[in-house]
């Protein structure tokens, strides 16, 4: 099983991805070997491949770097092959220049890998002319082009969903822990229980986390994208909803983490515990409440979120903050703590609300 995880990718990647990549390549061969005359366009047919990419803003960036990489290495086993012949050791001497001269100027990872591959096929594949060098340059460009162009033309992605999917997950996950945090506080808990409620609660950091890193590719993917317009306006709102999830997540893994360490079996008896927890479900009420409408679009076609948000729904049920009396002398630091994270929340529901 680690073997295979080592090679093997958790999910197939798109087929259209699969297909884009087999038209740039074959695009690409054909109209370089037909516009540059000589050897096989390799280097054409590579860079097209190389250049299409889930995204078109990743693929404008795959085209920048590989034709750099390429102009760098060529550039390197030119000068090289002229000066020392097309030797075996030049060739190997052409792979540890190019690399240097890859570090020197400070180029990514993805850039020096390409410099030192170019130098190398120049080397092997071609004579080092500088006839050959610019040929093998413009091939470069022109599968890169191509590269751009099919990954524009052909439906271009745009990842979305997987953002919304998991905004939404985190959404239901942080009512949920608002509502066992509400039972821990109601019923008499074990140290084992308390530990699975830590735990739990724990889970909201990497969830939020998938949430910001699914937006991150969602907005890369409409980078540059035709289609990118009519779809901003729900990038923002799912943006938004992150927004109001990641404070309150914070909130109520703080709130657990004050019961992990001051739980004390008597607190089931303390009234203002007790409205704390009330609280806690009106909360885990208001972000669900959220979940379901979603926030207004600022702006474009209107989405679903704006049809849910303007159908008459139920208010909110954490409408003002709680009023209560001096708690125990026992549990006075704990309802302390609680009650200044159930004031940020019920601020931070409530400036959603008013907006």
């Amino acid at each position: 099983m680690r073997m295979t995880a080592a090679f093997r990718a958790p999910r197939r990647a798109p087929f259209l991805l699969v297909a884009k990549s087999a038209i740039a390549s074959i695009a690409a061969w054909l109209v370089a070997g037909w516009l540059v005359p000589g050897p096989a366009p390799v280097f054409a047919a590579v860079a097209a491949l190389l250049v299409v990419q889930p995204s078109v803003n990743q693929s404008l960036t795959r085209a920048v770097e590989r034709s750099i990489g390429v102009i760098v290495g060529v550039v390197v086993a030119s000068a090289l092959g002229i000066l020392l012949g097309s030797y075996t050791f030049v060739i190997l001497l052409a792979t540890a220049v190019a690399l240097l001269v890859a570090w020197a100027l400070k180029l990514t990872s993805a850039t020096a890998n390409q410099v030192a591959i170019s130098a190398i096929l120049v080397l092997a594949l071609g004579t080092a002319t500088p006839d050959y060098a610019f040929d093998r340059v413009l091939e470069t460009l022109i599968g890169a082009l191509i590269g751009v162009i099919v990954n524009l033309a052909l439906v271009p992605p745009v990842a979305l969903a997987p953002a919304r999917e998991k905004v939404d997950a985190l959404g239901g996950e942080l009512g949920d822990a608002l509502d066992r945090l509400a039972d821990a506080l109601e019923t008499a808990q074990t140290a084992a229980s308390l530990e699975e409620l830590l735990l739990e609660a724990r889970l909201l950091r990497p969830m939020r986390d998938a949430a910001e890193a699914a937006l991150v590719t969602g907005a890369e993917s409409l980078g540059l994208n035709p289609r990118g317009r009519k779809h901003r306006a729900e990038l923002d709102r799912l943006q938004g909803l992150l927004d109001i999830f990641t404070p309150i997540s914070t909130q109520v893994i703080g709130m657990t983490r004050a019961v992990y360490d001051r739980y004390d079996p008597s607190i089931t008896n303390e009234p203002t515990v007790r409205a704390i927890a009330e609280q806690l479900r009106r909360a885990a009420h208001d972000v669900r409440l959220v979940v379901s409408r979603g926030l207004p679009a600022t702006g474009g076609a209107p989405t679903a979120g704006d049809a849910a948000a303007s159908a008459p729904l139920e208010p909110p049920a954490l409408t003002r903050p709680l009023q209560v009396g001096p708690p125990s002398s026992d549990h006075w630091i704990l309802v302390g703590s609680l009650l200044v994270d159930l004031h940020r929340i019920h601020e931070t529901l409530g400036e959603t609300a008013a907006a």
